[in-house]
């Protein structure tokens, strides 16, 4: 489950060996339910690097090499937006812009739009790259290094498991099992909160590359196991279970969840906006799972 599609967070995948001079700009203003698929379509363009943040305008930007016949581009940017308008007749159309701009260290620039964020009270968490604080009153601390990976707190979908992870009542010892792990910040996590054993999962192999990076630099690689093992082939049993994931991969899951969730076990849901919150429920009862009242940020919804 490639978590790292940017649609829902600010990242750059920058592919490129060689660095051209200039570099086209496509600012993308969509849906968030348009900017996964969207995402991947651009890199299949042959973009270097796409950022996506949740900006007002719920902007979506993609690079590639500047190259001034833009007809071909653009032809096959529509002919992919006419397709998505198919599959979601009732989401507005995106807008399209196209612009040049000058050749800049992509590593290091987009570093200023990853900041120390205060996800609940407890929490705060630190890039990789600033100095631990002096003083503090939050009781924990995690430092993220998210490269290509999907997590870095700064979403709402991630903040929120992150939150739901607090309130969600567990008797010790308890266990995790991080579906679609991508940075790795909620298997890390759970271990700050107490857990004795976390199995995090993807499959995607850069996704476990940089989630081993960060269970690393937070020093608790001997309580967290990687695995790009599916979902569908565990046999075990968790106090929790979180999955922040898109919908079409939590309603897939979900009949495997139940099997999954030790006596009294909980399942955190993200990833889920807010108008499809109810096919979630229902799915969850028809999988003999009660629903609790979800939690809400923006256009976002997570479920325990």
């Amino acid at each position: 489950i490639r978590l790292s599609l940017v649609g829902s967070e600010m990242c750059i995948r920058d592919r490129s060996n060689t660095q051209p001079t200039s570099w086209l700009e496509i600012s993308i203003q969509a849906d968030p339910v348009l900017q996964d698929p969207l995402s991947s379509f651009l890199f299949d363009l042959g973009c270097t690097g796409v950022v996506s943040k949740d900006f007002q305008d719920r902007t979506l930007k993609a690079y590639l090499p500047f190259q001034p016949d833009l007809e071909e581009i653009r032809a096959r940017i529509g002919l992919y937006v006419h397709d998505l308008k198919e599959i979601f007749p009732d989401v507005p159309s995106p807008v399209i812009q196209f612009k040049q701009v000058q050749n800049q260290d992509w590593g290091l620039t987009w570093r200023r739009f990853f900041r120390p964020t205060r996800v609940t009270p407890g929490l705060l968490i630190l890039p990789a790259w600033e100095p631990l604080p002096e003083t503090t009153d939050v009781v924990h601390i995690i430092r993220m290094d998210p490269g290509p990976a999907f997590g870095t707190g700064q979403h709402p979908t991630t903040r929120m498991c992150l939150e739901a992870m607090e309130r969600v009542p567990l008797r010790r010892p308890w266990s995790l099992l991080d579906v679609g792990t991508g940075s790795g910040i909620l298997a890390i996590y759970g271990v700050q909160l107490g857990a004795e054993n976390v199995l995090a999962l993807d499959t995607d192999p850069e996704a476990i590359r940089w989630a081993g990076r960060n269970i690393r630099l937070n020093k608790v690689s001997e309580l967290i196991e990687l695995s790009p093992l599916p979902v569908e082939e565990l046999k075990k049993e968790f106090s929790l279970v979180c999955a922040n994931l898109i919908l079409g991969e939590v309603l897939r899951l979900m009949p495997f969840f139940p099997g999954l969730m030790g006596p009294g076990g909980r399942l955190i849901l993200s990833g889920i906006l807010k108008d499809q919150v109810r096919e979630v429920v229902v799915s969850l009862s028809e999988n003999s799972l009660q629903a609790h009242e979800p939690l809400h940020q923006g256009e976002w919804a997570c479920i325990i």
